[in-house]
């Protein structure tokens, strides 16, 4: 007994030091992680992490408008590959609409369609969506206009330079450090501090801004702030007014904040259902366009899914580009691989949500499963056409 004693004592202490060193060195966001991810078995964010964080609620719609479902709805099985796929990348949800109709839907490991599961970095397409509708509103001057406008923090020397454009196209030249399993990188600790607002302002410009591409999550929550300036709004409200009402969403969805009642982590933790995100495919596919009613100016679409350098076509504003097999791509795309996949010529959307991806080839920036979704997907329709 005596010795359990000693025991209990030692880790009693050993913890409380270790606590102390934490807030001494301005880690005791670990804390959070430690308590939220790493002692529930995951070695970084996960799909479901929504319901260990404080959360700002989106309604769903007032008025609902349900997909269509498609005459052959899931008629046509998923191919052995994609079957496959599915199983060992963890697949949740893989969802095909053609022509505005639900053709082929599949849950797996007790997910439906009304699940909610974490969009991470797809997120940053709905941040970028709301910047087209503050302009829209002339809260926001242009893609132009000076961040310093809002922050005097980017007031000075090359932060002056830095405008909503560079934010929204990945190309601000901020110091930010884009690494998701280091305990010790900006973007863990924009994940679990309890106060985003502060290490965001605390960001330098180091390079010239609106010079090149650099894929930084830095950039989209300080654009998410700017729009907060810009509305007087938070930003899930805004959303909500603008997109998740018009757009007939039929679930409520979730955004992750640093703490109760505190902003929103725009560059991620979108807690939402395959079918609702699959409206933004839409939106955008239809040139911001929502039944006659226009959402998004549809010049502000065309220049967010066109690559803005050269040297970088993979990504617009806010959105993943890509041509494969002669058709032009545009996508949302989130870390552990969420993707909504938007094939304009051909009237699709492709919808996948689950726990694990397959990182690209060194040949290319997309993910290697990115690839197989759309082939596979391809396949079901062409046997389809068949029969």
């Amino acid at each position: 007994m005596r010795f359990l004693k000693k025991i209990s004592f030692k880790v009693i202490l050993s913890l409380t030091i270790l606590t102390s060193l934490m807030y001494l060195f301005d880690v005791d966001y670990l804390l959070k992680a430690i308590r939220t991810i790493y002692l529930k078995g995951h070695k970084t964010a996960y799909l479901e992490d929504y319901k260990a964080f404080d959360n700002r609620v989106l309604s769903k719609s007032k008025i609902a408008q349900p997909w269509g479902i498609s005459k052959n709805y899931n008629n046509t099985q998923l191919t052995p590959a994609l079957e496959k796929i599915n199983q060992n990348l963890g697949t949740t949800a893989f969802l095909i609409i053609k022509n505005d109709s639900i053709w082929s839907e599949n849950y797996y490991d007790n997910f439906n369609k009304d699940s909610k599961s974490n969009s991470f970095s797809m997120a940053k397409s709905i941040v970028c969506a709301a910047l087209g509708k503050a302009i829209m509103q002339n809260k926001i001057k242009s893609l132009d206009q000076p961040v310093g406008d809002f922050f005097k923090e980017f007031k000075i020397g090359l932060a002056s330079q830095l405008t909503a454009g560079n934010l929204a196209s990945m190309s601000s030249g901020l110091n930010w450090d884009e690494a998701y399993y280091n305990p010790f990188s900006i973007t863990t600790r924009a994940y679990f501090d309890d106060d985003l607002n502060k290490v965001i302002l605390g960001l330098k410009v180091i390079t010239t801004p609106g010079k090149e591409y650099k894929y930084l999550s830095g950039n989209t929550q300080l654009l998410a702030m700017v729009i907060e300036k810009a509305t007087n709004k938070s930003l899930a409200d805004f959303v909500s007014e603008n997109f998740w009402q018009p757009l007939g969403t039929e679930n409520e969805a979730f955004w992750q904040t640093d703490k109760k009642d505190g902003i929103v982590k725009a560059y991620c933790c979108f807690a939402s259902n395959a079918r609702d995100f699959a409206r933004f495919g839409k939106l955008y596919k239809q040139n911001g366009k929502w039944n006659g009613q226009i959402i998004l100016d549809s010049s502000f679409v065309a220049k967010s899914t066109t690559p803005r350098f050269k040297n970088a076509p993979q990504y617009g504003y806010g959105w993943w580009l890509c041509e494969f097999k002669n058709k032009r791509i545009f996508y949302m795309h989130g870390h552990l691989g969420q993707y909504v996949i938007v094939i304009p010529e051909d009237d699709l959307i492709i919808v996948r949500l689950g726990n694990r991806n397959i990182l690209p080839t060194k040949t290319s920036p997309h993910n290697d499963d990115f690839f197989t979704y759309i082939e596979e997907t391809y396949k079901m329709l062409s046997h389809d056409r068949k029969n």
